[in-house]
């Protein structure tokens, strides 16, 4: 067996380091006898993440494996792509800012750590730089879509991320019903 590398979580758009993945993930990696994932707590400004994500990147005495959900696999892509590293995605956005560009102006409030803040043209430029056109190392990605996704189409990260390790269930939502059931597929991709 492949020595195990350590685990760094991104959660999605408006969530927190307390995420119900974040939770499930580290409840199985205990269960296998491993170490905690890492599980920052995202700024909402993107470029901020993406310094407090590469600060922990580069900080690893190993190369870690990403786990990104939603805004965080949007997120762990560039990352991946930034260090060569493995992401697993989970209902991955692909063309996010896209999202963000029809909700200007409207404030926010994250019930996870109670910030209050607005949606900004500046968000949509951060999120914009971040896209990455073409995958270099698509074999470094595994991608867990569901077609119950109300949140982002999930044909659009089927089409992105085709040449990926992609599995596609019918059903579920944005939140990704079942993610506890392939942690164990998450762990052999990891250690692959």
């Amino acid at each position: 067996m492949n020595a195990t590398p350590p685990f760094i979580y991104l959660h999605g758009f408006n969530s927190s380091s307390q995420a119900a993945k974040a939770a499930e993930l580290r409840a199985f990696l205990q269960s296998q006898g491993l170490p905690e994932p890492q599980v920052p707590q995202l700024s909402h400004w993107p470029a901020e993440a993406i310094s407090s994500a590469c600060n922990l990147i580069e900080a690893s005495p190993q190369a870690p494996v990403l786990v990104g959900s939603s805004l965080g696999g949007f997120y762990a892509t560039w990352l991946a792509a930034h260090y060569g590293l493995k992401a697993v995605l989970i209902n991955p956005a692909v063309r996010v800012w896209r999202l963000m560009e029809d909700r200007l102006g409207i404030d926010i409030d994250n019930p996870y750590t109670g910030e209050r803040y607005q949606l900004t043209a500046e968000h949509v430029t951060q999120l914009r730089d971040l896209y990455v056109a073409s995958l270099p190392q698509p074999q470094q990605f595994l991608v867990l879509l569901q077609t119950g996704d109300e949140t982002l189409d999930y044909r659009e990260a089927a089409e992105y991320y085709q040449h990926c390790q992609l599995r596609i269930e019918e059903g579920g939502n944005h939140r990704f019903d079942g993610f506890l059931s392939h942690c164990p597929a998450l762990l052999a991709f990891a250690r692959s």
